[in-house]
């Protein structure tokens, strides 16, 4: 189960050590993606059929689906599941539309007023896994901000089924955003597919989702040899729970597999006060694992995770951290005291009842969230992540008379005499 540390018995270096996760020390992920872009950039469409064929083992014809085939496989759910997704839309949307805020103007100066205007990125790309799961949420997660945000080309990339299409969880989300295609391209090839176009997938001017190392490895790539940006290095998934005497073993357990089950390179780490409670919670990742459906998975993940053994609650958030991660959940009835030390971390989930699936389905927070310690540096997806925020500036006569003597100071000063005369021929 769970290799298990002493945190006050480890050195600076080996808590630096056990904090890093998704290396690619022998460059061989970065070697083969980059083979990859340089396949999909050199022959488009041909190379993004036989990547399909060599990783997806499927055939395609085409590589999108359009309305009439997405309204099809829609109508293939229950009205039950329909009414769930109809649920998380409506969640996700109510969170994400309270983000579009009107900035006010600020006179610096007499006559000087400079303000901020939202404009939305044009051409985004979204990119939804569904290697051995298929996640409508992320659908859900990327596609409302974009469409509150006013993009006005909204690119979908997922791989596809065995049948050569997309599962009705899926559609039924295209529908609901009204998204009238989808490109049957999965991997690293539907980044590179996004970056630089083909004759059927155009070029954007943002990728964003999460997925596997090699998702993630290709769109840090991509951003530097296209006029690409990205939302953020996302995936693989993880999850540190921090918790203490007044945690429940089984809510602790089923939220570590709840991330280890995504992929056997996903990591969920146990933070806790207590070797009872560590040994408690191993017992029941035995008891659960045996009845869990996707067991090898998450067996494999739990192999690369591990628990460390903290002397008090502020060692622990210290921890946290250090370690920046992207799903954080306080056990504990402490929470509240624990909140305002959160310095590094993607999403947060407080109390014994706020399991961090609620997040990833339909609480209204998105679950698209920097991983392997970016969450020092990164935010989660936002509308924000949709727009550029523009400057603006007006300077009136009394404004010019207010600010010119010191914009000639400050460029005398730098050696920059055209940017003085720019001041001095206006007075």
């Amino acid at each position: 189960m769970l290799k298990q540390y002493n945190l006050e018995q480890l050195t600076a270096v080996e808590i630096e050590q056990l904090v890093a996760r998704n290396t690619d020390a022998t460059h061989a992920i970065q070697d083969t993606v980059l083979q990859i872009i340089e396949d999909v950039r050199r022959d488009g469409d041909l190379s993004l059929k036989a990547l399909a064929a060599k990783f997806d083992k499927v055939q395609l014809e085409k590589l999108y689906l359009e309305k009439e085939e997405i309204e099809e496989l829609a109508m293939t759910i229950t009205r039950d599941q329909q009414r769930a997704l109809e649920i998380a839309f409506q969640n996700i949307h109510k969170f994400h539309s309270a983000q579009l805020r009107k900035e006010r103007t600020v006179e610096t100066m007499p006559g000087v007023k400079c303000w901020r205007e939202v404009r939305p990125i044009e051409k985004v790309g979204l990119y939804i896994p569904g290697g051995s799961a298929v996640l409508p949420s992320t659908l859900l997660m990327l596609g409302i901000p974009a469409r509150i945000a006013g993009c006005k080309e909204i690119v979908v990339c997922s791989p596809p089924q065995q049948s050569g299409k997309i599962n009705g969880f899926v559609a039924y989300c295209l529908q609901l955003l009204k998204i009238d295609r989808i490109y049957l391209v999965g991997g690293a090839q539907a980044v590179a597919a996004m970056a630089f176009g083909t004759s059927s997938i155009p070029k954007v001017d943002k990728i964003f989702g999460p997925g596997n190392q090699f998702v993630t490895k290709a769109k840090s790539l991509v951003q530097g040899m296209s006029n690409v940006s990205i939302d953020m290095p996302a995936g693989p998934s993880e999850v540190l729970v921090i918790a203490d005497e007044t945690a429940n073993p089984q809510f602790v357990a089923a939220d570590l597999l709840a991330q280890a089950e995504h992929g056997p390179d996903s990591q969920a780490v146990l933070v806790a006060t207590s070797s009872t409670l560590i040994a408690a919670v191993n017992t029941a990742l035995t008891e659960q694992l045996a009845i869990l459906p996707r067991a090898e998975i998450a067996t494999m993940a739990i192999e690369n995770s591990y628990a460390v053994l903290v002397a008090s609650l502020d060692q622990a958030m210290q921890f946290s951290n250090t370690y920046a991660p992207e799903h954080l959940i306080l056990e504990t009835d402490q929470w509240q005291s624990l909140t305002a030390k959160i310095i590094n971390a993607g999403s947060v989930f407080l109390g014994h009842l706020t399991p961090e699936s609620a997040g990833d389905y339909a609480s209204g927070t998105n679950h698209t969230l920097p991983t392997s310690g970016y969450a020092r540096s990164y935010s989660g997806v936002s509308v924000d992540s949709f727009v550029k925020k523009i400057t603006f500036q007006h300077i009136s006569e009394e404004g010019l008379k207010q600010i010119g003597s010191t914009v000639e100071i400050l460029a005398e000063l730098e050696g920059l005499h055209a940017h003085k005369n720019a001041i001095t021929v206006r007075k």
